[in-house]
């Protein structure tokens, strides 16, 4: 077979990957991993469902697959917006870092909101597998934290991260509740204007 065939034909199972991926996405952020069909997914993907075996053995590791590829790519820019912070960062510089990912997803909306829906779908009922990710998500912990204890010294290590895991928690409960949507047809100004102080609020505490 010449090299100019063999270069096609795998950029066009490339392209048939990375199509039923976004299928598995999108559905994955719309049911969770128990509402999706091997089915639905190769027709929103254009592909037969033997290139779900070929390309990902099955529909479960497929499922695997694109939930990891979800969480990774939430993580990355989270971990970047907060390694971005420096040492003095106020809560409200924290709040902001930290829900950047999904004020962005919320905005740009497409496959960017259907990720962030996928990670609030896996926080709150975590797959098989989440433990490959362990690392990447203590690391956005402990920066979150490390801002924390510089503002609110009167507060142990276990309570900063309580805070940490609720700010997280009730992101996802955004993301996936009704006014999530509703916040996805408002200007981004006016959703991080409403949403920061929210999330600062959850950081701070009230004694």
């Amino acid at each position: 077979m010449k090299p100019e065939k063999t270069d096609l034909r795998r950029e066009a199972g490339q392209r048939t990957r990375d199509d039923l991926l976004a299928a598995a996405l999108e559905l994955l952020a719309q049911r969770g991993q128990e509402g999706v069909t091997l089915r639905e997914i190769t027709q929103n993907a254009n592909a037969n469902v033997a290139a779900v075996s070929y390309h990902f053995g099955s529909l479960k590791a497929l499922c695997e697959v694109a939930i990891e590829h979800a969480l990774e790519r939430y993580l990355d820019a989270q971990i970047r917006e907060l390694d971005a912070l420096a040492g003095n960062a106020s809560l409200s510089e924290l709040a902001e870092a930290f829900a950047r990912p999904m004020l962005t997803a919320l905005a740009a909306g497409g496959q960017d909101l259907a990720v962030i829906r996928t990670v609030a779908r896996v926080g709150i009922d975590p797959p098989e597998g989440w433990e490959k990710l362990t690392g990447k998500f203590e690391q956005a912990r402990r920066q979150a934290v490390r801002v924390l204890a510089a503002n609110l010294p009167e507060a142990d290590e276990p309570e900063l991260v309580f805070r940490v895991r609720c700010a997280a928690g009730m992101l996802n409960w955004l993301a996936l509740a009704p006014i999530g949507a509703e916040l996805a047809a408002e200007p981004a100004e006016r959703v991080e204007r409403m949403l920061i102080p929210v999330v600062a609020g959850a950081f701070q505490g009230v004694r």
